[in-house]
Parts: C-alpha cells; sequence; structure tokens
C-alpha cells in the first residue's frame, strides 16, 4: 500500500543532501523554479517531414518522449522525498490533464502514462492518441479515481474536509490504498501542462506535499525568435518546477542540457528511450 510499494529507498545518500532534507522536510519549502527557451527548430522540420510520410507526430508527443528519454537517463529526476527519506519510483510515469473538450465547462480527466523502456516516439504517440480519443470522442468517464474524486467533491463540506484530511494523512504515513494511487497525477514521475496548445506560455506551477511528485513542466507556445547568429529560429519555453531536495542545481542543468541535445539530434526520438545517451564533446 502506499507509495513504500511503488517505490524504493535510496540508500547512497550524503550527509549534506540529509541535512537539506531535514531543514526543509515539505516538498512546497523546497520548490525550484527554472525557466528555459529550447531551440526546437529541428523539431519543427522532424515533425514536417514525419506528417509527409503519413505518421501523426505532435508536438506533445515528442516533447513526453523527450521527457521520458531524459528520465531514463537521469535516474535522479526520478526521485522524491517522503518522511525525510529518499525513494525512487519503481517506474517512470508522466501524467496529465485532459479536457473533454475546449470550452469553459468542461471536464477534466487526469491521466497517466506509464513510459516503458522500449517505449519511442511511435509507440508513445499511438497510446496518448488512444487515451485522448477516448476521453474526446467518446466523452466516456474514465473509471477509478477519476469517478471518486469528482464524487468527493460534490459531498458537503463538512463530511468532505475530514475525509480530504484523512487522505492526507494516509499519504503522509505512506499507507494510502493503491486504488487511490494507480491514476494519481501527484504519485507520478513529472506532471505536464501543455499551454502551447492554447496559445499561451509557459508558466510555474507549484509542487504540492501530497503524493510522490517531484517535478512540474508547463510547455509554451512555440514561436519564432532570433537566435545569437541573428537566424530566425523556432524555440519553445519551458517552467519547470524541481524539488531542490533529490539532487542539486547542476545535475538540473546538465539534464536541460540532455534535453535541448535531444532536440537538436531528433532521431533519437525513434530510439528505445531507455537508450543511454553520451553527448559528444561535452566539457
Amino acid at each position: 500500500m502506499g507509495y513504500k510499494s511503488d517505490s524504493k529507498k535510496v540508500k547512497d545518500i550524503n550527509g549534506l543532501q540529509q541535512i537539506l532534507i531535514d531543514l526543509k522536510p515539505d516538498r512546497c519549502d523546497s520548490d525550484v523554479y527554472i525557466n528555459q527557451k529550447f531551440n526546437v527548430s529541428k523539431i519543427v522540420n522532424y515533425i514536417e517531414n514525419k506528417k509527409e510520410e503519413g505518421f501523426d507526430i505532435t508536438y506533445f508527443y515528442v516533447f513526453l518522449t523527450v521527457i521520458g528519454k531524459l528520465f531514463y537517463n537521469r535516474n535522479k529526476l526520478n526521485y522524491f522525498v517522503a518522511n525525510r527519506h529518499l525513494y525512487e519510483h519503481n517506474d517512470i510515469r508522466i501524467s496529465f490533464v485532459a479536457k473533454v473538450d475546449f470550452s469553459d465547462d468542461s471536464k477534466e480527466v487526469m491521466i497517466m502514462l506509464p513510459i516503458l523502456p522500449g517505449d519511442n516516439i511511435f509507440t508513445i504517440s499511438k497510446r496518448v492518441k488512444e487515451k485522448i480519443e477516448r476521453v474526446r470522442n467518446s466523452k466516456e468517464r474514465i473509471d477509478g479515481l477519476n469517478q471518486f474524486v469528482d464524487c468527493l467533491g460534490k459531498v458537503p463540506n463538512i463530511v468532505r474536509v475530514p475525509l480530504v484530511g484523512i487522505f492526507k494523512w494516509l499519504d503522509k504515513k505512506g499507507i494510502l490504498p493503491n486504488s487511490l494511487i494507480k491514476d494519481n497525477i501527484y504519485y507520478s514521475s513529472i506532471i505536464i501542462s501543455n499551454l502551447g496548445s492554447i496559445k499561451c506560455g509557459a508558466i510555474y506551477h507549484n509542487l504540492t506535499n501530497f503524493g510522490t511528485c517531484s517535478s512540474l513542466a508547463t510547455v509554451g507556445e512555440i514561436k519564432k525568435e532570433k537566435g545569437i547568429d541573428g537566424k530566425v529560429i523556432d524555440v519553445c519555453e519551458f517552467g519547470v518546477n524541481f524539488d531542490e531536495r533529490v539532487a542539486d542545481g547542476y545535475y538540473f542543468v546538465k539534464s536541460l542540457k540532455l534535453a535541448q541535445y535531444i532536440f537538436d539530434n531528433p532521431s533519437l526520438l525513434e530510439e528505445k528511450v531507455s537508450n543511454k545517451i553520451e553527448i559528444k564533446n561535452e566539457k
């Protein structure tokens, strides 16, 4: 039950990192905000070429694949802190919220996407498309946590508030029932919000103390800007939040550099996400 059955404790932790965890026992107090613009010109060309070949690939599918490769290559990104101990998720799961349709009153559904070692841009695109189409086209209700949350939200305050308090206590103790974890975005490796789909820029979104998710990223709209050499390039802005207790700033910066390397080499998207990537000429 709880995160203890969904993860393993990290034993190789230095004293300074443990003290930092003791000083900042809450995830919300350890939130680090990073704004990063990526050059995605080669990704734009890649998607255009793939569409001509008959493949339905979107920028969101690309971003999910890039993040999956990052987590397989940079395992500390999949760490989280609970009860002053450091843990690692047993698998890699990316979550996001999908609206049934694009309207103010549209219902939202939480979607959890496991990233398997053998996945690539094609398998990830296929599975995400199937999940989203099921929600938007058939407008089915997704069973499990989504249905439970919808029902709980309609319960009067006098009942709902104590119940939520119990769930928070169970979460803190690591004994929240697995039925409330399976589709819970707060128990994923990272939460993604694709704001570019609504022509919006990237924003910062705080982490929560509930659950085990140590990172959250918002993806902005792709725009054209002048690069350092004066040439016009396609850029995409990311607003990323990390829990600084899981790794130091140097580790996160190197992870962002790896992301740019993948954007510059789109052919890597077609390889297994678990394949190790070596950046050539890295200093």
